[in-house]
């Protein structure tokens, strides 16, 4: 009878795989290597992940969810439109400037062949309610008709610039992340 899996490894091998693919990229980062700073055994990786790219996208499903749990929470949904966009924004500040491996990470995950499109539509499916906002902000003539994946792009660059701004001056974070936030809605609001 096979022993039941447990948890706290699962997490482990994912929390060695940032700190790994962190460091190195995707391609270059050794399973052997993951296994090792996680303290399991090399098969005992396999037995959690059958491939690396179970890894791969077992990992992304699960830094989309916790990034997803970190933007979503207190989500405001019957404020208005500018309101619930900022509170993604600040949320994703947040988490990007206090998670700097998972966001890393989660960028290189992003752009990889190795995610599949199932993996895609479950990190999709917790930030539905921000294309919701998107589209009532389209409908009523508050935002510019502009494609979803362009606006989440132009976000994450602005967020990137914000945030280095916000390090080398962690005294005037706030005014970064606020001035960041209304540059960022000027580009995307109407008028």
């Amino acid at each position: 009878m096979a022993r039941p899996k447990s948890l706290d490894k699962r997490n482990a091998i994912l929390d060695a795989a940032v700190e790994v693919f962190a460091e190195r990229g995707l391609e270059a980062s050794p399973t052997a290597e993951i296994s090792k700073r996680a303290g399991v055994a090399e098969g005992t990786l396999f037995t959690y992940f059958k491939t690396k790219d179970d890894l791969v996208n077992g990992l992304y499903r699960d830094l989309k969810l916790e990034l997803a749990d970190a933007m979503m929470s207190g989500f405001p949904r019957k404020k208005s439109v500018k309101a619930r966009i900022q509170h993604i924004w600040d949320c994703y500040v947040t988490w990007s400037a206090a998670s700097p491996a998972q966001k890393r990470v989660l960028d290189l995950l992003k752009t990889s062949d190795r995610i599949t499109e199932e993996s895609r539509e479950i990190g999709y499916a917790p930030f539905a309610e921000i294309e919701t906002t998107a589209r009532e902000g389209i409908e009523n003539h508050i935002l510019e008709d502009l494609p979803t994946e362009f606006v989440a792009a132009t976000m994450s660059s602005l967020a990137d610039a914000t945030m280095m701004f916000m390090a080398m001056q962690p005294e005037k974070a706030a005014f970064y992340r606020e001035k960041g936030f209304l540059l960022f809605w000027k580009g995307i609001a109407k008028g």
